[in-house]
Order: C-alpha cells, then structure tokens, then sequence
C-alpha cells in the first residue's frame, strides 16, 4: 500500500463491485426463472456480500509492510528485534479479516510481542473489539450462551460457538468486576476524590436480593433452605442509587427521572456493601443534604446499611411493609379470607398515611394479637414516619429489633 492508501482504496473498491454485481446477476436470474423474488433472502444476500466486501477492505487495512523500525524496548529491559511478518485471523463485525503484522523477539528473555496487536486491541483473542461487544451483549441478555450464538448468527450474519460467548462473557464480567474492586478499594481507603458539584437534596441508596437458579457446582457445601437439601439458589444482591426532589399529586416521593444508576452480584453482604458504597460515594454522597437507605427488612440489608451508611435515614419501602400488614392478617384470621380483607383495609391505611404509631398499638392489642410465640416482639421499638420523604416507614433503633 502506498502512503496515501490510494492502492487498498481502489483494490477494496474492485472487491465490492465485484461482490455486487456477482449478486445481482444472481437475483435477475432467479426473478426471471421464478416470475418472482423472495425479500427476505434477498436483502440477507445483499448484508452476506456487504460483509464480504467489508472483510476484504479490512484485510487490506490489515496488511503491513515490512517496518522501518528494527528494534523496540522489551518489558524485561532489553530489546525485541523485528522477525518477520506473521499472518492472524480475526473475526471482525463484517466477518473473518485476515491480518499480517510484524512480530518481534527479544533476545534477552525470549518473550515474542505484536505491537499491531496491542494497537488494535486483539491481542490474544480471535475476535475484534466490535465483535467482543457483541457476544458481551448477547452473553448477557440471552438465557443460554447456544442462545446467544444462534443470535449472532441471526443478527449480525457471524458464526460463534455457544463456548465462545461464554468465554468473552465471563472474561469481560471479570474485566469490569476486577475494575470495580479497585474502585471500592480506594472507596474504603478515602482514596476516593470528593465528587464536585451541587448540594443534592435527596440521594437514596436501595438494596434488595433474591436467590437465583444456578448449577451444581456454585453450590457445593451449601445448606439449602430446607434442612438436609442442598441449595438450589444463590443469593444475588441488587442495588440502585438515585435522586429525588418532587413528590406526586398524593405526596408521595418521584425518583428523578433517568438518576439511576445500578450494580449486582453474587458476593456476600461485606463485598456488596463495600461495592454499593463506593456508588455511592461516587454518586455525591458526600454532597447529600439528606441520606436515605431504602429496604425490604431483611436484617442483613439493615446490617450493610448501618456499617457502610450509619448516617443514613433508613426507609423500609412501602411495598415491602404492606406485605407484612397481609402477613399478619393471615395470621389473624387463618380459615376466614373475608375476615382477613376486611381487617387489612381497616389497618393498611395507617400504614400508607404515616400513622405508624397508631398500626403498631392495634398489632399490640391483646385480642388482635394472633397466638404464637412472642409475636409482639417483632414490633418492639417505635417507628415513625418521614415527613421529607413519605414513601415509607423509618426504622428508629436497631435492625435486629424488628422490621414491617
């Protein structure tokens, strides 16, 4: 190729003319053979040809001369001497594309290295940035890495293995998690520069988790919910952090819109707490004029809150505290649906109005109170509610006294 490129230019230009018109001669043909054409295989023909162009034109993007630089620092301290040209495939977004690079030894510890490679970003892989991003994607969304190949090859006209979306998958996930980890590290060494900006009226930190199917193997040596199973689940932990500033017509509290940002995992409470706070952090938490952590109940929720945010306000959601106001009423009136109903409507509006005190005091009383051991206990301390912020109940005290 000369300086100004004019050569591959015109060598790429010949290649999707020839491509082309190979193509079209084909879809005349067929038309006149069959009176007719069939859209879909045509427009699939004309994206397969684009592509093979495509792959050409790269393949002489690709192709080096011979490099006027002979030597380059190796890593161990000396030198790599130029070889020879050596000859990779990649699979690119448009296809395969050959690349001939110039490769380099170094004497000293004999450790071979492709500067083109490094460049381009395709060292050690077979597969193109673009492509990478793709069977992330795919890896990702698809409910199987087959599934994920079978979209590859629907999409975007690529053939892949199911083993090499799980590869770039998971080497990816554990690119951004290694990421992540040095982020939180830093978070919790106060390495972390003050995020600059504004006051924020309101940042909520909000956590939940669920247990999700997996196979065998991530759960050997695990006690399963019941005694003497195996687990079937791992617990996978979620977390969001967002703004708010405006409540609805009824009062009650409007995330803003597009302020979320979201993290999750497999990892026990201590590696998601450190992670949800360095979000946090990140997010301006610093600058928060009012710190809300916002929860279903669950202690060990509460446990991160108080280690990770203990100046937090701390929000069980109201969706979460209604499903305990159903719980109990089922207690209540075990073999008497209508009965049941009837109390929850009686009661729930408490909870929804802020009227915590008065919810509470009607569980305490003795001829509401179902029969079973120390049930009272569980609502012990005295919540209140949050004017600022009414969607809804702030836990006053510890965790493990209690929750709606």
């Amino acid at each position: 190729m000369d300086a100004t490129g004019k050569k591959t230019a015109a060598e790429v230009h010949r290649a999707i003319h020839h491509e082309v018109d190979s193509l079209l001669q084909r879809i005349f043909a067929e038309r006149r053979r069959t009176g007719g054409q069939d859209l879909e295989a045509v427009e699939m023909a004309f994206r397969a040809a684009m592509h093979q162009a495509g792959a050409t034109g790269l393949t002489h993007l690709l192709t080096e001369e011979p490099p006027a630089q002979r030597h380059l620092p190796c890593a161990c301290g000396g030198a790599a001497d130029y070889e020879e040209l050596r000859s990779k495939q990649v699979l690119t977004a448009v296809g395969p594309a050959r690349m001939l690079r110039a490769y380099y030894l170094c004497s000293s510890c004999h450790e071979g290295q492709f500067p083109t490679d490094q460049a381009l970003d395709v060292e050690k892989t077979e597969f193109s940035p673009g492509v990478r991003r793709m069977l992330g994607v795919v890896g990702s969304e698809c409910s199987s890495f087959r599934l994920g190949a079978e979209q590859m090859l629907l999409l975007a006209g690529l053939e892949v293995t199911a083993k090499a979306v799980e590869r770039v998958a998971e080497a990816i996930g554990a690119d951004i998690a290694a990421r992540e980890q040095a982020e939180v590290r830093k978070a919790m060494q106060l390495e972390l520069p003050a995020a600059a900006g504004p006051s924020i009226s309101n940042l909520y930190v909000e956590l939940d988790g669920t247990g999700v199917p997996v196979v065998p193997k991530e759960t050997e040596g695990r006690e399963g919910r019941q005694e003497g199973k195996p687990a079937r689940t791992r617990e996978a932990k979620m977390g969001l952090v967002f703004t708010q500033t405006t409540v609805d017509a009824e009062g009650y509290a409007l995330r803003d819109e597009a302020s979320t940002t979201y993290l999750g995992g497999i990892q026990t409470a201590g590696e998601f707490g450190r992670a949800l706070y360095a979000e946090a952090y990140r997010r301006g938490w610093s600058r928060a004029i009012h710190k809300v952590v916002l929860a279903d109940g669950q202690h060990y929720n509460w446990s991160i809150a108080q280690e990770y945010f203990p100046e937090a306000t701390q929000i069980v959601d109201l969706c979460h505290a209604r499903e305990h106001v159903w719980e109990l009423g089922a207690k209540l009136y075990p073999s008497d649906k209508a009965a049941k109903v009837v109390w929850i409507k009686a009661h729930q509006h408490w909870l929804d109005e802020g009227q915590i005190e008065d919810l509470v005091a009607s569980f305490l009383c003795g001829r509401l109170v179902p029969s079973g051991p120390n049930w009272a206990t569980t609502f012990r301390w005295k919540p209140t509610t949050s004017k600022a912020m009414p969607n809804g109940c702030v836990i006053r005290g510890s965790a493990a006294e209690g929750s709606l």
